[in-house]
């Protein structure tokens, strides 16, 4: 790989609408803290907020975890049983990403009779038998002019993985399960529906296990932000940079380069791990039969460069420009939204 293709990369990247509904977080956040009676403090719970999940201390030493995430309405009307199936895989992963275990969901939906409810119902149900997770109730409205969905979850963590935990010296791994194909022509690697079910949730234990042993200093699940974005979340709100070695990031066979880092994995991972720790980390996902490497190491920088054949290209310089934290420096220092 070229100079020119690590640049090429990188201004693609930006580009992408992963990046920027990332970007949207900051506005919202930026509007929201200025209409709360305390500012940004007033949203720092457990953790400050912009990990995967809230964290919410349980009285007893651990952590109610509490998330949602909102389906956009073009993969609802193009595709309703795997966008109501997503609806409850991406939280199971957000929970697990903290290191805890999902209790239950419960759903939002608004569609036009039950076209596309019924196909989206069904998708939803078929996650929570295969990921063990209980659909508890939730709100429905079959007069809405156009489909709508979103899912939240509960769940708890005895003891959590965040985004805030990343330490110079650190080395980035990656973890992916690269069993699947694309739904195609979505970026959604699909490793999930045709999974054995125990052999899902199996490999969702290794997170905790990861938190609960100490193994892994911070982490976050792969989001429609890819494995870069989501990397560069993890990396801004710890307040650090990196270097991220792309020919190091596994890869399923035949995908193009730009395609994966733009893809979201049904399971998929990055984290931050002190250097001792790396070896068994990457033998609890290779025991699994989880493709996992090291991409990269955490630097004092707070800048995100790509490395490819020997070359390097500047991502993103967090001291210039936000990515999703707030707008101003003042705010930066609070709290945001993932």
């Amino acid at each position: 790989m070229t100079s020119s293709n690590v640049h090429e990369i990188a201004e693609a990247l930006r580009a992408t609408r992963g990046f920027a509904h990332k970007r949207d977080i900051s506005d919202v956040v930026s509007a929201l803290g200025r209409s709360l009676p305390g500012g940004h403090a007033a949203l720092a719970q457990a953790v400050p907020i912009g990990d995967d999940c809230a964290a919410i201390p349980d009285g007893h030493g651990g952590y109610l975890l509490f998330a949602i995430e909102g389906l956009v309405e073009d993969f609802i009307v193009r595709m309703p049983w795997f966008a109501g199936y997503c609806g409850v895989m991406v939280n199971v992963s957000d929970i697990y990403a903290m290191g805890g275990r999902p209790t239950a969901v419960v759903d939002a939906l608004w569609s036009t009779g039950m076209n596309p409810a019924d196909d989206v119902l069904r998708g939803l149900a078929e996650a929570a038998v295969r990921y063990g997770v209980p659909i508890v109730g939730g709100h429905s409205n079959n007069r809405s002019e156009r489909p709508q969905l979103a899912v939240a979850i509960l769940g708890h963590a005895r003891k959590l993985l965040t985004s805030f935990d990343a330490k110079p010296g650190d080395l980035l791994v990656m973890a992916a399960d690269l069993r699947g194909a694309y739904e195609e022509p979505f970026p959604y690697w699909n490793a999930s529906t045709t999974a054995p079910a125990a052999r899902l949730r199996a490999d969702l234990e290794v997170l905790p296990s990861l938190a609960e042993e100490g193994l892994c200093r911070a982490g976050k699940d792969i989001s429609m932000a890819g494995a870069v974005g989501t990397a560069m979340m993890l990396l801004e709100c710890s307040g650090v940079g990196a270097r991220i070695d792309l020919d190091a990031l596994p890869r399923p066979d035949g995908v193009p380069l730009l395609r994966w880092l733009t893809s979201f994995p049904s399971y998929g991972f990055v984290l931050s791990v002190p250097p001792s720790q790396v070896a068994p980390v990457l033998g609890r996902f290779a025991a699994r039969d989880i493709a996992c490497a090291v991409v990269g190491e955490v630097d004092e920088t707070r800048q995100v460069r790509l490395q490819a054949g020997g070359e390097e290209a500047l991502l993103w310089d967090f001291g210039s420009d936000a990515f999703i934290q707030p707008h101003t420096s003042a705010e930066r220092a609070e709290a945001v939204y993932v």
